[in-house]
């Protein structure tokens, strides 16, 4: 089955307008059943304005981006939420943005049974590049209460600390493999960046045998939007938008890695102006001091004489 590459933002929007793909998905990563869901695509476009040196000219890019904001409602009766993120390079001016939309959530109050209140934040990054120290394609980073006094865990939960700090579940697509056994290497081959059929990597080739409807229902979507013509469009404008904002960021950082480099050469030149005005002014204290002991010496020898 030839399937759209669901790590695209027009691809991964068209998925997650189907709820029962939305609780599929973040119930397996959370690893917690999904009662009811309520999620929001936060779209909005960036335009980066290069500040370069003037003999380097690179044209404004707008870049188009889309976030989810998921409330969720658990088997337990607690509500959620749920920041689900895209991210497919590792460019500082998606991190920075991130961490800063993050907490503009932490602030933002959410509507449950008709009250405004502060929810619970959990995060899910899938990564389109690896994390250096770490293996595994599916990650999740959970805090522990901790009694220090007597060293063990404690079993407990308190409103105060689930509302100042989030647990975070990292998926990172290029680590996927072969596996296709629990619920989660399921919903996770579908974003295994393996058997593409074209050079942009926008189309693939589903191998599995599927035998979840979840995963079918999933799987259904993305065969779609790798048939349909507009969809097919869309796809492949965005694939080339991330190629020239990636190669934007790329020449900027030659452009600053040559910077820093005149920089730290520039400071290796001063450093060594100031060794040698030091060496000078010893040497020229060497000097003071050996006329001193000269007059001094020749005022004896006229005391003696």
């Amino acid at each position: 089955m030839i399937i759209a590459n669901p790590i695209y933002d027009v691809v991964f929007k068209r998925l997650m307008e189907n709820e029962r793909v939305v609780k599929f998905f973040i119930g397996t990563l959370l690893d917690e059943e999904v009662i009811t869901v309520s999620l929001k695509p936060q779209e909005y476009t960036i335009t980066k304005e290069a500040k370069l040196p003037a003999t380097i000219t690179i044209a404004a890019l707008t870049i188009y981006r889309v976030d989810f904001v998921a409330t969720i409602r658990l088997k337990d009766g607690s509500y959620k939420k749920v920041l689900i993120e895209i991210q497919k390079a590792h460019n500082k001016v998606d991190l920075m943005r991130f961490r800063n939309y993050l907490a503009d959530q932490y602030k933002k109050k959410d509507e449950v049974a008709g009250r405004k209140v502060a929810l619970p934040i959990t995060t899910i990054y899938i990564l389109g590049f690896n994390l250096p120290h770490i293996e595994s394609a599916c990650v999740t980073i959970d805090r522990q209460y901790r009694d220090r006094m007597k060293n063990k865990t404690l079993d407990v939960k308190e409103e105060f600390i689930e509302l100042l700090t989030h647990d975070c579940h990292i998926v990172q697509v290029n680590r996927i493999d072969s596996r296709y056994q629990t619920r989660l290497d399921k919903l996770l081959s579908l974003f295994e960046q393996s058997y593409f059929i074209n050079e942009i990597q926008t189309l693939k080739n589903y191998e599995h045998t599927i035998d979840d409807q979840d995963v079918a229902t999933m799987a259904d979507i993305l065969h779609y939007l790798s048939s349909d013509a507009k969809a097919r469009e869309l796809l492949d404008k965005e694939a080339e938008a991330n190629r020239t904002i990636d190669e934007w960021f790329g020449e900027q950082s030659e452009i600053i890695a040559r910077q820093a480099q005149a920089l730290e050469q520039k400071d290796e030149l001063l450093e060594q102006k100031d060794e040698l005005l030091t060496e000078q002014a010893q040497a020229l204290e060497e000097k003071e001091r050996l006329i001193a002991e000269l007059l001094r010496k020749l005022e004896q020898k006229d005391e003696n004489a």
